[in-house]
C-alpha cells in the first residue's frame, strides 16, 4: 500500500482513508476504516471521468444494484455515495488468493475442491439471479478463496438483463474465453451466460489452463462461438460436471441449482480451504489483513506490510501480481490483490509429461507441427520451460506453447524477443521490453510477476536466483529474483557489436564477445576473474560443467572456471581462416561427462580429459551462426545446412564401431534455424515455423 499523496482525500463518508491500494483505468482504490474500525476498500471514480454526469450516475446506480446482493458468497457493497462531485463505493475487504493466483502458485485444485467450488459458486449465482441480476464477468480473477470458502467479487458489470454495461469506450464487455457466446455476439444475456462462465472457471480450476485459447483475442472469441472447449486437462471424473455448461444454446445449459446438486460436494467443505499450502496461504493473508487493520488506528497513514510490492520504489508490479482495479471498472476490490501473492515468490514448477523415445530408424515424424508463420524469423532459439516452450512470436513479443501438443498457452506482446528470454528455475520466464524493463512471467500460465527498470538491452544468463544482463549503456548487471539490482559493473571485455554468448555456472558468468574474446566475472559481485583473448572468430556459447568451462573456436579448450587456467586443448581438423567460416570448432555441449562439438564437418565426442570418446561422424554441413549440439535421450542432434535439416546421431559411440547412422528430418528455407530439447522432445525453429520431434 502506498501513502496518500497530494490531492488524495483524507475521508470519504464514514471512512477515514489511510493509503492507496491501487489505481486503474476507471478509478482509484483506498484502504479505509469506519468508526468501528471495520476495514473497507473505497473506490473513487477518476476526476476526468467524474465530470461525465451520465457515467457517474451509472457508476453509482450499478453499485446500488450490486448492493442488493446479500449472499454470503459475494464480497458485499457496503456503501455508495456522491461526495464533492466524485462518486465513491465502499466494498467488503477480503483476504485470500484469487483462483488464478492459487492455480498459478499451487497448481490445479484437487477433485474435492473443484466440486466444492462448483457447489459454492453455483449457489452464489442462484442468489444473484434471484435478484434479477446477471453477474456477466465470472472468471478466475473474480473468485477469491477465503477460509470460509470461495467468494464471488466484482459486480462492476452486473446488471439486470435490460440494463447497460459500465465500460469505457472501446472496451469489450466480455472476458475472452469466459464470456458466453451470446455475450460475444452482443445478444440478450440471462443467467445461462453466468453458467457458461462458471463452466470455464471450473475447467480452469481442474485443469490449470483455460478451456478456450488462441493467438489473438479474436481467435479466442471465435472459438467460444464456433469451437469446442479443450477439456483434455480436466480429470475424467469432472468432465460430466463442466461439459453441459458449454452448450451453445443457453437453454441447454444446466440451472445453477442443478449444477450445485450435480457437484456432489464433500462433507465439511471448510476443511478444503484450511489445509495444505493453499490453507497456509489464506492464513498468512488473513494475518496480514489483521496487521494492516491494527496498524491504521493512529493519526498517520498506514505503512505497507513488509514484502508488499508497492513499497519497492524501483519495482513496477505487473497487472497479474499486484493490480487492484478491474479494467472494465468493477466495483469490488480485495486485500489479496495488493498484499499477495508476493510477486517475488517463484511459484511451484509445473508438471510435465516425459515423451516416449522414438525409433532410431527412418525419418522422425513430428510430435506436433510444423506450425507455419507462428514465429519471428529471427527469433532466438526456442526455450523449453517445463510444460511450455517459449519463442519469439510472429508480429512481436514472445509466446509459449504446450510441449505436449503445440497449442498456444500465452503471449506477452510487450516483450522484445531479440533481447532474449531466460528461465528462472524452470518456473518464471524473464525477458525485456523496448524500454529496457526486465519483465517476468509464470512459465506455465503467462501470469505477469515482477518487473524492474533495469535498462536491459540483452539478457545473458540466469538461474533460480538471479538474471544477468547487458545494459543499454554496455554494462553488466545482476538482478536478483527479489527484484533488487545486486551489482552493476563495466565488463572486462568489450561487449558491443552483437549479442555476446554467455553461460552461468560454478559461481561465475562466462562471456564470449563478437571478437571471440572470452572473460569470466564472479556471479556474486561482478568482479573480474580472468580474460582469454582470441579464442574464437565470433561469439560462441561456452558450456560450464562442474568447475570447468569448455570453449569452441580456434581450439576446443577446457578451462578452470575460477582461475582461467587451461586444462587441455584440442586443435581442429582445419584451423579457422577468414575465407572459411565453417573451419574450427563449434560451440560445445556437455552431457554425462562427454563433450560434444562440431569439428569442421565432423561431430566429435571427447571425455573430460580431452581424450576421444568415439570416432568422428561426418555431418552433411553446417553454416553460421554455429549452434551447439543438442543432447537428448540416446541421441545428439545437429542443426545442418539449409538444404538438409536436423539430424540425430547415436550417443553410444559417435561411434567407434562405425555402425551408427544419423536420423534426419528434412527442412527447407532454413537461413535462420535453431533447436533445443527437453523431456525427450526436440523443438526446432525453421525461420517462422515451429515443430517438435521425438528423440531416440
Amino acid at each position: 500500500m502506498k501513502p496518500l499523496g497530494q490531492g488524495d482525500p483524507l475521508r470519504l463518508g464514514p471512512y477515514r482513508l489511510h493509503g492507496v491500494l491501487g489505481e486503474g483505468g476507471m478509478g482509484k482504490v483506498y484502504f479505509g476504516q469506519d468508526a468501528s474500525q471495520r476495514p473497507a476498500a473505497v473506490k473513487v471514480l477518476l476526476p476526468e471521468l467524474a465530470h461525465d454526469g451520465h457515467l457517474a450516475e451509472r457508476f453509482l446506480r450499478e453499485a446500488h444494484t450490486a448492493q442488493a446482493v446479500t449472499s454470503n458468497g459475494v464480497a458485499r457493497v457496503l456503501a455508495a455515495e456522491l461526495e464533492g462531485g466524485r462518486p465513491w463505493i465502499a466494498t467488503e475487504f477480503l483476504a485470500g488468493p484469487t483462483l488464478d493466483d492459487a492455480v498459478a502458485r499451487f497448481g490445479p485444485l484437487d477433485e474435492a475442491a473443484v466440486r466444492e467450488l462448483a457447489r459454492s459458486l453455483a449457489g452464489t449465482l442462484q442468489d444473484v439471479h434471484a435478484r434479477g441480476l446477471v453477474h456477466r464477468d465470472v472468471k478466475p480473477p473474480n473468485v477469491v478463496l477465503t477460509s470460509n470458502g470461495p467468494r464471488l467479487i466484482d459486480f462492476g458489470i452486473a446488471r439486470p438483463e435490460h440494463g447497460l454495461t459500465l465500460t469505457r469506450t472501446g472496451q469489450i464487455p466480455v472476458t475472452p474465453g469466459y464470456g458466453a457466446p451470446e455475450q460475444v455476439l452482443g445478444q440478450r444475456v440471462g443467467p445461462p451466460a453466468d453458467i457458461f462462465s462458471l463452466g470455464a472457471v471450473l475447467a480452469f480450476a481442474a485443469g490449470g489452463r483455460p478451456a478456450y485459447t488462441g493467438a489473438e483475442i479474436t481467435a479466442v472469441l471465435y472459438e467460444v462461438v464456433h469451437g469446442s472447449p479443450d477439456l483434455e486437462a480436466v480429470p475424467e471424473g469432472l468432465r460430466y460436471l463442466v461439459t453441459p455448461c458449454f452448450a451453445k444454446d443457453p437453454a441447454a445449459r444446466p440451472l445453477s441449482t442443478q449444477l450445485a446438486e450435480a457437484a456432489a460436494a464433500p462433507r465439511q467443505p471448510e476443511r478444503l480451504w484450511r489445509a495444505g499450502q493453499l490453507g497456509q496461504e489464506i492464513r498468512q493473508r488473513e494475518a496480514t489483513a489483521r496487521r494492516l487493520t491494527s496498524g491504521t488506528t493512529g493519526a498517520g497513514p498506514a505503512t505497507a506490510p513488509e514484502g508488499s510490492c508497492l513499497t519497492r520504489r524501483t519495482v513496477l508490479c505487473a497487472a497479474g501480481g499486484g493490480a487492484l482495479l478491474a479494467a472494465a471498472g468493477g466495483t469490488t476490490w480485495w486485500l489479496s490483490r495488493d498484499t499477495a501473492p508476493d510477486p517475488f515468490d517463484i511459484p511451484p514448477a509445473a508438471r510435465v509429461q516425459q515423451a516416449p523415445l522414438g525409433s532410431a530408424g527412418g525419418s522422425p515424424r513430428p510430435l506436433w507441427g510444423p506450425l507455419p508463420d507462428v514465429a519471428d524469423a529471427r527469433s532466438p532459439a526456442p526455450l523449453p520451460v517445463r510444460d511450455v516452450v517459449v519463442y519469439g512470436a510472429a508480429g512481436g513479443g514472445i509466446a509459449a506453447r504446450r510441449v505436449t501438443d503445440g497449442r498456444e498457452r500465452w503471449r506477452a506482446r510487450e516483450a522484445k524477443a531479440d533481447a532474449g528470454y531466460l528461465s528462472l528455475g524452470d518456473r518464471l520466464v524473464a525477458t525485456a521490453d523496448a524500454e529496457g524493463t526486465l519483465r517476468t512471467y509464470v512459465a506455465a500460465t503467462g501470469s505477469p510477476r515482477w518487473t524492474v527498470d533495469a535498462q536491459a538491452a540483452v539478457l545473458l544468463a540466469a538461474d533460480a536466483h538471479a538474471v544477468h544482463l547487458l545494459t543499454t549503456d554496455g554494462r553488466l548487471r545482476c538482478v536478483g529474483t527479489d527484484g533488487k539490482v545486486r551489482w552493476t559493473r563495466k565488463p572486462p571485455v568489450t561487449l558491443s557489436g552483437g549479442h555476446p554468448a554467455a553461460a552461468l555456472g560454478s559461481g561465475h558468468l562466462v562471456l564470449c564477445n563478437a571478437a571471440g574474446d572470452v572473460a569470466a566475472v564472479r556471479a556474486d559481485d561482478g568482479a573480474r576473474a580472468w580474460v582469454r583473448k582470441g579464442q574464437a572468430a565470433g561469439p560462441l556459447r561456452p558450456a560450464v560443467d562442474g568447475g570447468t568451462v569448455y570453449f569452441g573456436g580456434r581450439s576446443l579448450a577446457a578451462v578452470a572456471v575460477a582461475t582461467g587456467r587451461e586444462r587441455w586443448a584440442q586443435e581442429p581438423l582445419r584451423p579457422p581462416r577468414r575465407d572459411r567460416s565453417t573451419d574450427g570448432w563449434g560451440p560445445p555441449a556437455v552431457a554425462g561427462g562427454v563433450i560434444y562439438a562440431l569439428d569442421c564437418e565432423a561431430l566429435r565426442s571427447l571425455d573430460r580429459n580431452g581424450k576421444q570418446a568415439g570416432d568422428p561422424m561426418m555431418v552433411a554441413g553446417v553454416v553460421p551462426p554455429w549452434r551447439p549440439p543438442v543432447v537428448q535421450g540416446n541421441s545428439v542432434w545437429i542443426v545442418e545446412s539449409e538444404e538438409t535439416g536436423v539430424s540425430g546421431f547415436p550417443r553410444s559411440g559417435i561411434p567407434r564401431s562405425g555402425t551408427g547412422r544419423p536420423q534426419t528430418y528434412p527442412l527447407t528455407d532454413g537461413q535462420y534455424r535453431s533447436a533445443t530439447a527437453d523431456h525427450n522432445r526436440l523443438f526446432v525453429l525453421n525461420r517462422s515455423t515451429l515443430l517438435a520431434l521425438p528423440v531416440y
